[in-house]
């Protein structure tokens, strides 16, 4: 009846759905704060580690073992290296807002056509997966690593989240970054890669643990190849520019 009060059942159902919105609300808020946390301070400083780090030296194959990684600045990184890892990953790095969605959708259509599915992740979204959270093609994680995706496009430059790629990228067997997998692999520095030698360290960013740097195999060296040929239509180094 109009104006009737509430029965004690009903004000019950009223006060548990409050309760669970002013959670879900609370909650919200606060894994915004945290992961704001987690995203800014590494806007400048260099991570100690990463997720993907961690969960190499304690689930990695033969047991527990440290792993290699070495943080090294952007302008201490061999600028072909850089375009190498562009041309093999993500071209439109630079113009795209953390999702590449012709990437995207080209991947959905190949699958339709039954080439099989085929990953479409740019570099800001495999920075944000190793960086934070773990492998996995759940819904939870995939989630998450778009949370964290517009998180670093918002609060990084472009040139902060290459640098980052380079840096934790695995390379090898528990390598991590431009830096030690340079001297790991090709006893060099990271400023002193050659084209080559930086489309090989590309070629291999797949699947780090079937495609080897030191014994690179024939889809390796094709790979190879086919980046060098990527990083010259690109234009060279001078493409780079689009990301200061």
């Amino acid at each position: 009846m109009p104006g009737s009060k509430p029965t004690p059942r009903r004000r019950i159902k009223r006060s548990i759905v409050r309760s669970l919105f002013g959670f879900l609300c609370k909650s919200a808020i606060a894994f915004g704060l945290v992961s704001i946390l987690l995203a800014l301070p590494v806007r400048w400083l260099p991570p100690i580690t990463s997720s993907f780090m961690v969960q190499s030296a304690l689930f990695g194959s033969g047991g527990l073992r440290p792993y290699s990684y070495q943080w090294q600045s952007y302008d201490k990184i061999a600028p072909s290296l850089a375009l190498a890892a562009i041309a093999a990953e993500d071209q439109r790095f630079p113009d795209h807002k953390g999702f590449d969605l012709q990437e995207l959708q080209d991947a959905l259509e190949e699958g339709k056509a039954g080439e099989g599915l085929r990953g479409a992740s740019t570099i800001s979204q495999q920075v944000a997966k190793n960086l934070y959270l773990w492998s996995g093609r759940n819904f939870v994680r995939k989630g998450l690593e778009a949370w964290f995706t517009v998180l670093i496009e918002w609060l990084w430059s472009k040139q902060r989240i290459l640098e980052m790629y380079l840096n934790v990228a695995q390379f090898g067997d528990r390598v991590f970054g431009a830096e030690a997998a340079s001297q790991r692999f090709l006893s060099i520095n990271a400023n002193q890669l050659s084209q080559e030698e930086s489309a090989l360290l590309a070629a291999v960013l797949p699947g780090p643990e079937i495609y080897f740097v030191d014994r690179p195999s024939s889809t390796v060296l094709s790979r190879q190849s086919w980046i060098l040929q990527q990083m010259y239509q690109l234009g060279g180094t001078e493409y780079l520019r689009k990301i200061q």
